[in-house]
């Protein structure tokens, strides 16, 4: 505990009861409720207890104003206290109980600005006190006047960040996810100041003294990198102190040469080291303070030599983890929300069930695949190293307006229909297609998959085709057009005459407890990921509260949003819950565009939003990877599964399937979504067209480092040529380091510069890496030449001992 001087403490407490009384009188006052709040808690700091009264009764204690008593804690509460901060309140006083019911409380910097009233200044609700208020019943009770104490000394902490709609919802991580928090702190005048982040876990304790630096000398902008470790709802915030021995090396430094009040300045140096070292643990750690005091007073030895004895490096760091903590000022404590680490990292494989086993012969009905031969393709999966089976939607599919191959309007009597046109006389968004079999035979799929390491994410399409029960149950679900009829789904130019939307505007609490409903059915038969379709489409408020209820009870729940739609919107809906979102990257082939697009999301929107890159999907066949063939399939595997923690792909990729139904359009030819596509898996593999190898290695190298499983630990390098781009990620001691030629049609070559403090290096070092894809081992510096073939690329890391030797080029 940071113990100050009595003086100190009875100023501190002399503050807190004035303000106390002040708040007594008018606890509808935020000015006074304010400075109360900020005083209370210097308080706690100061005094090393958890709530307002007990600090006040131990400083009372502590100036020899009333004997000790006994401290009492509430039921279940545990009193721990973590470098003297003030975690959590046990029982609060009057006065904190009713300052917690009357309103908002301002930020510490709007208390530095509410400082500024005077006692004497009216305010605009006071000017007019003697005149009675049209349909105001004037109390007789007169007030007592109140002087106001001074204003209290903080230390001003402005722009706290991350932080998400003004902390009105939580940013979010993932346990072992480290994310930089940071805050400009204002000292008075040429004062040195310090800071740190106090992290509070759901169960109440503080996370590690975790100190706070300035990012550049003079920016006031200070950080610290923060790290939770478990799930569940966390609170941050940053606290700010007056640093008086900072402040006093600082001007020691310069008299003390200079022969300026040298005696002065020592003995003074000497004072704060003694306070210090009442502050810092019994042990090894207060000896050294307090050696440093007396090295100060030493009269014997010159100055300088005494000077230089206080300010040794193991002196430094015993105040790095015991400062001498002034003036005590805390922010707001913003919303953490930790989830699942699947919320962040997972590689995805996408597939539709009834291609899989099915059986397309010339001239005869096609017989779906069913859940029990899709489950003979999970061990494949798997093999690859994939995490997460998602399964497009599986429920009985509409016969009217049903679509035939190819998005044609004329289906055969046999035609399978779309599997997102939900809804028949067999059920709708609670049931499953009859010819995939019974739900008995989903279960057991499920369990298949959830042995081979396997969890399984469904989609989950709020919309149905116009036989969908809902349609004569629910007629207030759905918009009518001018002539009675229901408009059908449209995102121009495609239209979606299978397809019936939902209108939220007549009964939306019915849509929500529905919706509610359904998932909760699903999550009961072991679906615990969901891929949203298209909630762009929908009310945003609609999302919030259904997700809102799903996560209270079942936080492990995840959802995917299908949004491709305004970055607004799709940040819109990260913001309301959803643990991860698509993205713009199957669009983004160009190193600017990639650099651009990541750094957006590993940067500007990452305490919110998760990226999933999905390099290709059924609606999605981008122009790249229809003219640039195997070599454009690769390179988009090892972007996607570098790049961002979470990755995807939709089956079919493997044997780089790049066949557009027409010139100009991302539709595959004879696409899945319309008829079933059973595949050869065991003929591509010999005959050599799967690019499956390449994907397993990707996977088994993101398994392996950790620095993948990051998002926010991205950076870009440089590379003088545009055809090839260079990134890097490091958790620690874990480096990959990604040099990717784009062009999938010629060799490409360069010097790739490499920013080395970013990789953890000095800027002469020259270190082996080793190419993960290849084997090969290289000896890089800053400056490297490269030589890449089509869409070819280094995935390189550091080396085990033994492992070292090959060229310094590739």
């Amino acid at each position: 505990m940071l113990l100050p001087t009595k003086a100190e403490v009875a100023r501190h407490l002399d503050q807190y009861r004035a303000w106390e009384r002040l708040l007594l009188a008018d606890p509808a006052d935020r000015a006074v409720r304010t400075h109360f709040e900020n005083t209370a808690y210097t308080l706690c700091v100061l005094m090393g207890e958890l709530t307002a009264r007990t600090a006040a009764d131990a400083a009372e204690h502590y100036l020899g104003l009333r004997p000790a008593r006994r401290q009492q804690k509430a039921p279940g509460v545990k009193s721990t206290v973590v470098h003297g901060s003030c975690l959590r309140p046990v029982r609060p006083s009057v006065a904190e109980e009713r300052a917690m019911t009357t309103g908002p409380h301002l930020s510490p910097a709007a208390s530095v600005r509410s400082s500024a009233l005077r006692p004497s200044e009216a305010r605009p609700s006071e000017a007019r006190s003697g005149e009675a208020r049209s349909g105001e019943v004037r109390s007789s009770v007169v007030r007592e006047p109140v002087s106001r104490p001074a204003p209290v000394l903080t230390v001003p902490i402005l722009d706290v960040r991350p932080v998400l709609d003004c902390g009105r919802r939580p940013v979010k991580a993932v346990p072992g996810e480290t994310f930089q928090v940071t805050a400009t702190l204002l000292g008075e005048g040429q004062e040195a100041v310090g800071a740190n982040v106090v992290l509070l876990g759901p169960d109440g304790r503080s996370g590690p003294w975790t100190p706070m630096r300035e990012l550049s000398p003079g920016s006031d902008r200070w950080a610290a990198d923060v790290t939770p470790d478990a799930e569940g709802r966390w609170t941050y915030a940053v606290e700010a102190w007056a640093d008086p021995v900072t402040g006093w090396r600082r001007t020691a430094e310069v008299k003390i040469p200079a022969g300026i009040d040298t005696e002065v300045t020592l003995e003074e140096g000497a004072l704060l080291f003694e306070r210090a070292a009442d502050g810092a643990p019994d042990g090894t750690d207060r000896r050294t303070l307090r050696a440093a005091a007396e090295a100060l007073r030493d009269e014997v030895r010159p100055p300088a030599d005494r000077l230089a004895a206080a300010l040794t490096p193991e002196t430094g760091a015993v105040l790095a983890r015991h400062p001498l903590r002034e003036r005590v000022t805390r922010s707001d404590a913003l919303p953490l929300l930790v989830e699942r680490k699947r919320a962040l990292f997972g590689s995805w494989y996408e597939f539709f069930p009834r291609s899989e086993g099915a059986v397309v012969r010339a001239g005869e009905p096609p017989v779906s695949g069913t859940f029990r031969t899709a489950a003979e393709r999970l061990p494949a999966v798997a093999d690859m190293g994939f995490d997460v089976v998602y399964l497009p939607p599986i429920h009985p599919i509409g016969t009217t307006h049903r679509k035939g191959p190819n998005n044609s309007l004329s289906p055969g009597p046999h035609d399978v229909g779309v599997p997102w046109a939900i809804g028949s006389p067999e059920g709708g968004h609670d049931a499953v297609h009859p010819d995939l079999g019974t739900l008995d035979d989903f279960d057991a799929f499920v369990r298949r998959a959830q042995g081979l390491g396997l969890e399984v994410a469904l989609d989950f399409a709020l919309q149905c085709s116009p036989d969908h029960p809902w349609v004569d149950k629910h007629p207030e679900w759905f918009r009518q057009r001018a002539d009675g009829s229901i408009a059908h789904a449209e995102n121009p130019p495609k239209k979606y005459q299978d397809i019936y939307p939902i209108a939220f505007d007549k009964d939306l609490p019915g849509l929500v407890a529905e919706t509610e409903r359904l998932l909760r059915f699903w999550m009961g038969h072991g679906v615990r990921i969901f891929r949203v379709d298209n909630p762009h489409t929908k009310p945003v408020v609609f999302w919030e509260e259904v997700i809102a209820r799903i996560n209270g009870t079942d936080p492990d729940v995840i959802f995917l949003a299908e949004a491709f739609t305004r970055p607004e919107v799709m940040r819109a809906l990260a913001r309301v819950g959803f643990q991860q979102s698509y993205t713009y990257f199957t669009w983004r082939n160009t190193k600017q565009e990639i650099t651009e697009c990541l750094t957006d999301l590993s940067v500007g929107t990452a305490a919110y939003l998760r990226p999933n890159l999905f390099v290709n999907t059924p609606d999605i066949l981008h122009a790249y990877l229809q003219e640039g063939g195997r070599p454009a399939f690769e390179v988009r595997a090892v972007l996607a599964a570098t790049l961002s923690p979470t990755w995807g792909l939709y089956s079919g990729f493997e044997l780089c399937e790049n066949t557009a139904v027409r010139p100009g359009s991302e539709e595959y030819l004879n696409s899945e979504k319309y008829e079933l596509r059973p595949r050869d898996w065991e003929a591509a593999e010999r005959e050599g067209r799967t690019i499956a190898p390449l994907i397993t290695t990707l996977n088994a190298v993101r398994r392996r480092h950790r620095a993948l499983h990051q998002l926010r630990n991205l950076h870009f390098h440089r590379a003088d040529n545009d055809a090839l781009i260079v990134y890097s990620k490091r958790d620690g001691d874990d480096l990959v380091l990604v040099v990717a030629n784009l062009d999938p049609h010629h060799t490409q070559e360069g010097t790739v510069s490499l920013d080395m403090p970013r990789l953890g290096l000095d800027w002469h070092e020259s270190v082996p890496v080793r190419d993960e894809l290849g084997g090969e081992t290289y000896h890089w510096g800053s400056a490297n030449y490269v030589r890449l073939g089509p869409g070819g690329a280094h995935v390189l890391v550091r080396p085990e001992p033994g492992e070292i030797g090959g060229s310094p080029t590739s």
